[in-house]
């Protein structure tokens, strides 16, 4: 029964004011009412007072039978009043509201349909596969919006004549199911006698509205079926001719079930739901999870009505007394409160009729008055088209928080691979390379002492003596080319290694970084098994064209003899040496060996080729050098950047959700205006 906010019921003296009202009313049939009847006709300003001052519904001395001072389903809006039905004779529609009462939004729907499609388009391309701060949550919210955006904002915004969804939800042992069944007369879902209880949600009503629950109504992603399972992703379907047309009811699992897919159905059907009816009982009223509940469908301006079950008749008023100021305290001061009390059921496990009449007789006004139905699913509508607004901006933060974290990650690696690309082009041009095995090389090749002392002041005769020191010396160019190969090798490794340890420790320094490494099952901290061999390949690869150039560019030239004496590879050897040409990097006594080194390569060079045809040979076999090496770091630094790009996160998406969030607010405010103009004009 439902329980009355004024008190314990209107003073036994008022009834001596009209004595002739009441009696003629309804002396014989339940003369105890008359006290309730006199509070719902014309409530004494002390009883008002007291319920402002404390909001409770305790029971009164003497039980009603319908829902007399139940008050709206709609807490924040106007809507149906439970305290609107009839009290003795018949089902009435609650009455219409009257002036001064706040009317819908009235929105233009086709446009608000496309701006809530692009919405969801946008929340469903945010992608949050980072362990940033607070992402989980973010997570979480974008899964509700969108399973609420396609499982009920969108089909009721499409089907706004649709009957009155009422779930019914609440906590394990509350008693839904046999509220749901006793509601129709007949056992049309099962209670769990074993926890946790899995089976498909149950959704009743009337046959001649079966046409609003098909496939591509509300909750799409739940396939229909006619006969109870244990499938928890399909929807039980049941009509039935108790139910009112315009009305229907679904039984949700447990809310607080120890199966986690049973509480995400739970928190999805409920999301669906024009009307929420949470079932609680005496022992269970204060539990957590359930108020968790009810705290979103008072953000979310949700019309709810609240079942205090199974309810000892002792501890009526004090329970209900308690759990009214829960509710005031919690926003939902305005939401009707409906007491069962505790007692048998009959062989089919139904109540008795009149334990569920006062219930039943309010879901069927509101079926039967199309205008307060619509006023409630509008309200509950309306209130998740804000909601779900209102929580994208968020969303489309951590999406851009996202963007931002995958890209400081790239970057990290970016940084530590340009640095070692950058550190191997200097190594290789500053005279790095001419020390030690390369430089002892080179000399045997070409010789030292005089020939290097006395390299500026007879150039003419130098070169006629390295003509005949070198002729014969094929041996000498071979070693020469494997020691370049040798540490151009070890110099490239060295520096692939070291931009893969910058770039693991640097990524190891954040959450995001951390879960990225954990999931590319190898090692990134070192370069990778086969880099060696790419390097060597890549080494040897240069070193051939650089031969294929010195031979391309010998092709035509008339001191053939000159050539050949010198010989393909000797002359490429001395363009390897021109292009490690730089000393900066050498020091001591390396300075003069090398740098000489290096000019005598040049001038050998020189009068083979002229001297433009060796800075050009000498800037082409550079620039393809760099190439080759930043072609092998650049592969591994894809390691990295890899799985940065496999995260498949869009930059713009962020702005597209802000954008389609503003559109909604837009026609949300425009109806606000057009409302307000329109009661203005009345």
């Amino acid at each position: 029964m439902i329980e009355n906010p004024t008190g314990k019921g209107a003073p036994p003296e008022k009834p001596a004011e009209k004595p002739a009202e009441k009696p003629a009313e309804k002396p014989a049939e339940k003369p105890a009412e008359k006290p309730a009847k006199k509070a719902a006709q014309k409530p004494a300003e002390k009883p008002a007072e007291k319920a402002a001052e404390k909001p409770s519904l305790a029971k009164p001395a003497t039980p009603v039978t319908a829902p007399a001072t139940a008050t709206s389903p709609q807490p924040k809006h106007q809507g149906p009043k439970a305290k609107d039905a009839p009290k003795q004779k018949g089902k009435q529609p609650p009455k219409k509201h009257g002036k001064g009462v706040s009317e819908p939004i009235e929105v233009d729907a086709t446009q608000m349909l496309t701006a809530l499609v692009r919405l969801r388009s946008g929340l469903q391309d945010a992608k949050f596969p980072l362990d940033v701060p607070k992402v989980e949550e973010q997570r979480t919210a974008q899964r509700e919006m969108v399973d609420q955006l396609e499982d009920y904002v969108i089909p009721r915004l499409m089907t706004i004549d649709a009957p009155l969804l009422t779930v019914v939800g609440g906590s394990t042992g509350a008693g839904k199911s046999t509220l749901v069944s006793s509601l129709v007369g007949k056992r049309v879902t099962e209670p769990g006698v074993l926890r946790p209880t899995t089976r498909s949600p149950v959704l009743v009503h009337h046959p001649d509205d079966a046409k609003w629950f098909g496939q591509d109504r509300i909750l799409p992603d739940l396939e229909r079926v006619e006969k109870p399972t244990t499938d928890p992703t399909a929807l039980q379907l049941v009509p039935s001719d108790a139910l009112t047309p315009g009305l229907a009811i679904l039984d949700a699992p447990d809310i607080d079930s120890v199966e986690e897919r049973n509480r995400t159905l739970a928190a999805q059907l409920l999301a669906a739901a024009d009307l929420w009816m949470f079932v609680t009982s005496a022992a269970r009223y204060a539990d957590q999870v359930p108020w968790g509940f009810l705290k979103q469908a008072a953000e979310r301006s949700t019309a709810v009505a609240i079942v205090l079950d199974r309810t000892p008749d002792e501890a009526v008023e004090t329970v209900s007394t308690h759990l009214a100021r829960m509710l005031a305290s919690r926003g939902l001061k305005d939401s009707p409160l409906f007491t069962v009390l505790e007692g048998g059921i009959d062989e089919e496990g139904l109540l008795p009729p009149q334990s569920v009449a006062e219930i039943s007789e309010w879901l069927t006004s509101l079926a039967e008055d199309a205008d307060a139905r619509t006023l409630v699913v509008k309200q509950t509508l309306e209130g998740a088209i804000r909601t779900v607004s209102r929580r994208t901006y968020a969303v489309a933060d951590a999406s851009g928080d996202q963007v931002e974290a995958a890209r400081r990650l790239r970057d990290d690696a970016d940084k530590a691979y340009d640095e070692s690309i950058a550190a191997i082009d200097k190594a290789s041009a500053d005279g790095t390379l001419l020390r030690g095995e390369v430089l002892a090389r080179w000399q045997e090749f070409v010789g030292t002492g005089e020939l290097l002392r006395n390299l500026e002041t007879r150039i003419g005769r130098l070169r006629d003596k390295l003509f005949n020191t070198l002729k014969g010396k094929p041996q000498q160019a071979e070693r020469v080319t494997v020691a370049v190969e040798s540490g151009l090798e070890t110099l490239i490794l060295e520096h692939a290694e070291a931009a893969a340890e910058r770039a693991e420790v640097s990524w190891q320094s954040t959450a995001a970084g951390q879960q990225l490494l954990g999931d590319a099952g190898q090692d990134l901290g070192r370069a990778s098994r086969d880099f060696r061999r790419k390097a060597e390949r890549a080494v040897r690869d240069w070193q051939s064209d650089v031969l294929d150039m010195v031979r391309t560019e010998g092709a035509d030239k008339r001191q053939t003899a000159r050539f050949l004496a010198f010989g393909v590879n000797g002359l490429s050897v001395a363009l390897m040496v021109v292009v490690f040409a730089h000393t900066a990097g050498v020091t001591g006594t390396e300075v003069g060996i090398a740098g000489g080194s290096a000019v005598l390569g040049q001038k050998l060079l020189e009068a083979v080729f002229g001297d433009q045809a060796v800075r050009t040979l000498a800037e082409r076999a550079r620039k393809d050098l760099d190439r080759r090496v930043r072609l092998l770091l650049d592969d591994e630094r894809v390691r990295y950047t890899g799985l940065v790009d496999s995260l498949e996160l869009a930059p713009d998406v962020a702005e597209q959700m802000r954008t389609a969030a503003r559109r909604v607010d837009d026609l949300r405010f425009a109806g606000a205006q057009r409302a307000k103009t329109h009661r203005a004009g009345e």
